[in-house]
């Protein structure tokens, strides 16, 4: 799927390089392209706020990021699971009424997750930075920040409210801006997981120059997103196609495999797990539950 971006979006300056975007046209095409063009303006209202140098200060004060991939790694629970702090979502509205981050990261902790996820999307995750920060005050988990990052200077966002990794979609991204967001990821610290939807997107990502850089593995994950999104429907069959057909040159590159959405049971993530996902990420499924905790017990121990 082809996503436009949309001007105005200014250029971020990181050590002596620099970031900009082509223009696109019209209206929003999709949902992804609606979310892709406001992140663009909220991105540059950020910028104003609160400059880059100050955010690097931020930073800089920071003690060193906790091992998000290792964490998954060493986990007794298999697949490992990585929690989602999400109360709401373009398709489904608001999930959970009674939403508080921090009490369901603390839920999460005591149910057995291995890292959490955590959305920073206001207007359409109805998400924000200063969850992230929260969350990050109340448990030791690694922390994901579940963004649309367009940006360095989003990847410096999640790092000063607490991230220990940071998403990068495919489908949003030129190959040439992968190159350049994990170079500056991996000078924050942050763990990359790269998501993709389809064999389009898989292809690029292991084609990325990456993979041949040391220790690549170490501070990078492959996310297959079983949700389609011209409908937004899942299917876990996409994580088995995808695996049936690259699963050799990705484990090659020796990162894990996460499969993503529509996770709902035991038998779900013995489905992927058999296809060859290391871990999962699981968001709606537990949210949609008043105890996060028992539910994500079962959903681990079936």
């Amino acid at each position: 799927m082809e996503i436009r971006r949309r001007p105005p979006s200014p250029k971020v300056r990181v050590s002596h390089l620099e970031y900009g975007v082509p223009l696109p046209q019209e209206e929003p095409r999709n949902i992804l392209e609606e979310i892709v063009w406001a992140k663009d303006r909220e991105v540059a209202s950020a910028r104003e706020r609160v400059s880059l140098e100050k955010l690097k200060q931020q930073v800089a004060e920071l003690p060193a990021t906790r091992d998000f991939v290792g964490a998954l790694r060493a986990s007794c629970r298999k697949p490992a699971v990585i929690a989602e702090i999400k109360k709401a979502s373009p398709s489904k509205g608001v999930i959970r009424a009674d939403f508080d981050a921090v009490a369901i990261a603390k839920g999460y902790a005591a149910g057995g997750a291995s890292c959490l996820s955590v959305l920073t999307d206001k207007q359409f995750f109805q998400g924000g930075f200063e969850l992230l920060v929260d969350v990050r005050q109340a448990v030791d988990l690694p922390l994901l920040c579940k963004e649309f990052i367009l940006s360095p200077y989003q990847l410096y966002q999640a790092r000063a409210a607490g991230a220990d990794a940071a998403l990068l979609i495919a489908a949003i991204l030129t190959d040439q801006d992968f190159v350049y967001m994990l170079k500056v990821a991996r000078s924050l610290g942050l763990a990359v997981l790269i998501e993709v939807h389809d064999a389009a997107e898989l292809e690029r990502v292991l084609a990325l120059p990456t993979w041949q850089e040391p220790q690549a593995a170490t501070h990078t994950l492959i996310g297959i997103n079983n949700r389609d999104l011209s409908t937004f429907q899942t299917d876990l069959a996409t994580t088995e196609k995808l695996m049936a057909t690259y699963g050799p040159q990705i484990r090659a590159t020796g990162a894990l495999l996460v499969s993503e959405s529509g996770l709902f049971s035991r038998a779900d993530l013995d489905q992927v797990q058999h296809t060859g996902a290391d871990s999962v990420l699981v968001g709606e499924a537990l949210m949609r539950q008043p105890d996060v905790t028992a539910a994500l017990e079962n959903l681990i121990n079936g």
